[in-house]
């Protein structure tokens, strides 16, 4: 078994504000519409967005390694614009991954737009292997996904305000 940590930080154009208004709000509808490739939908099982929610995001046959994960919600600070998540149920959990929890962060700043980080912290399964590969190749999507949004979001300059 393995613990770690995976981090990612982007340096965005787009305000702090607009980001978790579309992101951390209205991900469930955001997703699927950009990514219609790769998310079929996102639904709330449990919950309506909030701290406790719980939300199944259904994935295309795109996304080779599993369909669908459950996600519950841990903290929603909008005021701190940090937002924590623990995967529940599928993703990788039970092949790979013992359990995983994220972090997503907008921090504004002075010059305009904002730094997001996202972090998760993961632990694998008794002699699951960590393919370093694989970590690398999610990163770089993770990445494509949040230019994908920002792009959107700076063609779209009246949304998310």
């Amino acid at each position: 078994m393995v613990a770690g940590t995976a981090t990612t930080e982007d340096l965005s154009e787009v305000e702090a504000t607009r980001l978790w208004n579309a992101m951390v709000k209205d991900g469930h509808n955001l997703f699927p519409k950009i990514f219609p490739d790769f998310f079929s939908s996102v639904t709330f099982i449990q919950g309506d967005g909030g701290v406790g929610t719980i939300k199944q995001l259904n994935f295309t046959p795109a996304n080779k390694d599993f369909s669908y994960a459950k996600e519950r919600v841990d903290e929603m600070d909008e005021g701190k614009m940090v937002f924590k998540y623990t995967t529940i149920e599928g993703g990788l959990l039970g092949k790979k991954l013992n359990a995983s929890n994220f972090e997503l962060k907008f921090v504004p700043r002075k010059e305009g737009g904002c730094v997001v980080s996202w972090i998760c912290n993961y632990e694998t399964l008794p002699g699951a292997q960590l393919d370093e590969g694989k970590a690398q190749e999610l990163k770089e999507q993770s990445n494509a996904m949040f230019k994908k949004i920002e792009q959107y979001l700076v063609s779209n300059p009246n949304l998310y305000c």
